[in-house]
């Protein structure tokens, strides 16, 4: 990944695992590589920033035959069935929440403390 790129983001989190990503989502073969040519490569400009000592884990190594698009393929995929099933999730737990919401009522208004 172009880590100079201001589309780039790179955020490590409690238990140590780190994400790297592009922020336009242009990056199909993340955390390794950005697209050749990316239409939307801009370098980030750092005048004035500080920078703490907090150092972001080493990218891992790239896995074989990743420029042969598989990867890609199976992100799109990923992302295509996560598309799928999103509306369904959705419901499930809008269903859950007012569910909820009446077992909160009935207990407000339950009468003689039963």
């Amino acid at each position: 990944m172009r880590q100079e790129c201001k589309n780039f983001e790179s955020r490590t989190y409690p238990n140590g695992e780190t994400v790297r990503k592009c922020n336009l989502d242009l990056a199909p073969e993340a955390p390794w590589r950005c697209p050749e040519n990316c239409p939307k490569y801009e370098r980030r400009m750092d005048a004035g920033w500080t920078y703490g000592t907090v150092v972001p884990p080493k990218t891992p190594a790239e896995p074989p035959g990743l420029g042969d698009g598989s990867a890609a393929a199976v992100l799109d995929e990923a992302e295509d069935h996560l598309h799928a099933i999103g509306a369904q999730v959705m419901a499930e737990v809008e269903a859950e929440r007012r569910a909820s919401q009446r077992r909160g009522l009935r207990r407000f208004f339950r009468r003689g403390g039963r």
